[in-house]
């Protein structure tokens, strides 16, 4: 049984996901296996991974599925995972050549401990400039909330069985469920990370990725973001924090065309008084239309 399942969500991503499998190829430790979740490519994503599941240079499961979006495939993949351990590298990023072996030095020294959930690290440009702050101190625990509030994006490693025990992530139909931090912030409420001041990660930003679009997808899955909204009102430490997070779930309700939910919820002591910022805000978003916002959208 290898260590680490490297699971990799793709959509019509043929001309990019290479990436990835060279970074495997270049492992300087291969106690992992490669899982994709083909989520409905029309491209030539399928014929491309069966030349490399014909090479046998790896050991790859491939999976394809109807379209259910990221967080859909992110279900699929961890219903499946066998391996201690699993991070999810997207199809327009890669390791770096040492990632596994950086893991799994790490993950020797904490794995008994079973406070602990997994290890967070650093994500970087392809020029291997640290994307925002690195943590105060290395191999520290932290809580995934504390993460949140250190700038830039991060790389999670976490054991599969955590996963599972809080998994899967809402199904709204019609929707696709928008926020990966939702399943974080429920696994935060039982478990530690190690955080790591290594890269585990190299990112690209594409103008087709979600990174480019939360607007967007904050209009087209609004449900979803109520459903988020909730558990941050519940897990925010802060009045400032829990507010905000009720505008942004009073906005859902008004793009979702449900304004009763705003007053039949338990957090209705803010949502009621947020109502009227939560209005504007909806009002921006459908003028705006798409674009990127602050990462804490999606936090």
């Amino acid at each position: 049984m290898k260590l680490i399942t490297v699971y990799t969500p793709t959509y019509n991503r043929a001309f990019c996901i290479h990436q990835v499998y060279d970074s495997l190829l270049a492992q300087t430790e291969q106690n992992f296996e490669w899982l994709i979740i083909d989520d409905g490519s029309t491209d030539e994503t399928e014929n491309l991974v069966a030349s490399w599941m014909n090479a046998a240079t790896l050991p790859i499961t491939y999976i394809k599925q109807v379209n259910k979006g990221m967080l859909g495939a992110h279900n699929t993949a961890h219903a499946v995972l066998k391996t201690e351990l699993a991070v999810c590298i997207d199809s327009d990023d890669f390791l770096p050549n040492d990632g596994i072996e950086r893991i799994s030095s790490v993950w020797k020294k904490f794995r008994n401990d079973e406070s602990i959930g997994g290890i967070v690290g650093l994500d970087s440009y392809k020029d291997g400039k640290v994307i925002g702050d690195a943590f105060p101190i290395n191999e520290a625990q932290i809580k995934y909330a504390s993460v949140t509030k250190i700038k830039g994006d991060k790389k999670y490693v976490f054991r599969s069985k955590v996963l599972k025990e809080f998994g899967p992530y809402p199904v709204v139909e019609g929707e696709k469920f928008p926020a990966q931090g939702y399943l974080y912030r429920k696994i935060d409420s039982k478990y530690n990370l190690i955080a790591i001041n290594d890269i585990l990660c190299i990112v690209e930003y594409l103008p087709d990725g979600n990174s480019f679009n939360k607007i967007s997808s904050y209009l087209k899955n609004p449900q979803g973001f109520m459903i988020h909204r909730i558990l941050m009102m519940e897990t925010s430490e802060g009045i400032k924090d829990k507010f905000r997070n009720a505008i942004h779930y009073v906005s859902s309700c008004i793009i979702a065309k449900k304004s009763s939910k705003i007053v039949s919820n338990k957090f209705y002591y803010l949502t009621i008084p947020a109502a009227p910022l939560g209005l504007l805000l909806s009002f921006y978003l459908k003028y705006k239309k798409g674009g990127s916002v602050n990462k804490k959208l999606n936090a």
